[in-house]
């Protein structure tokens, strides 16, 4: 990881975050590549299978932090909390855009291989929900989540840590990771649907 610049007042906070580019989950990228590669020779089981694990990994991942690890949050000390999200961070970091991005991506080109994208659809108003819950999802992680990740980055790169501060930034992301986990739920429900709709 790289060693972080300090500043000339050690009050002052960091210019930017410190991202440990090396230790991020690059091998997810592995998916939207798949996907990339299944548009270009129109292969629709390259396709299904990057929106399906996509969409498995993330929808675990979601539930996971949101249900399992957030409520163990309270109980632990400051300097547990801090310990926990220098690792978790930079491993989610790369991990939860890629899935969402891909996840919403894939399943509407898979929407529209199998004619469920156009308003002559019995259940275009299930594709349609499907797409609301899933931009949903993928706005809260992007525009809020990402970013509250990155402060909280910035935060345990200075010199002295403000403690106050880094928790009220874990819990909301805590409480976002519940939001989102409820979502998925919902999108597994949309889901199930879809596979028995007549």
């Amino acid at each position: 990881m790289p060693t972080p610049i300090t500043p000339k007042n050690s009050k002052d906070p960091m210019p930017f975050p410190t991202i440990p580019w090396r230790i991020l989950t690059w091998w997810i990228l592995i998916l939207p590549v798949l996907m990339v590669l299944a548009l270009i020779i129109h292969s629709f089981y390259l396709l299904l299978f990057s929106h399906v694990m996509a969409g498995s990994l993330w929808t675990g991942a979601d539930i996971f932090l949101g249900f399992l690890l957030g409520p163990i949050w309270k109980h632990l000390s400051p300097s547990e909390r801090k310990a926990v999200q220098s690792r978790l961070i930079p491993k989610t970091l790369l991990y939860m855009p890629v899935l969402g991005l891909t996840t919403g991506t894939a399943g509407w080109y898979v929407a529209q291989y199998n004619g469920f994208a156009t308003t002559h659809s019995t259940i275009f108003g299930w594709i349609v929900a499907a797409g609301f819950v899933t931009v949903t999802l993928t706005v809260v992680g992007l525009g809020i989540m990402l970013p509250t990740s990155l402060s909280m980055l910035k935060e345990m790169a200075r010199p002295h840590p403000d403690p106050s501060r880094l928790t009220r930034l874990i819990f909301r992301n805590r409480r976002l990771a519940a939001v989102q986990g409820l979502l998925q739920v919902t999108i597994i429900l949309i889901m199930v649907y879809l596979t028995i709709a007549p």
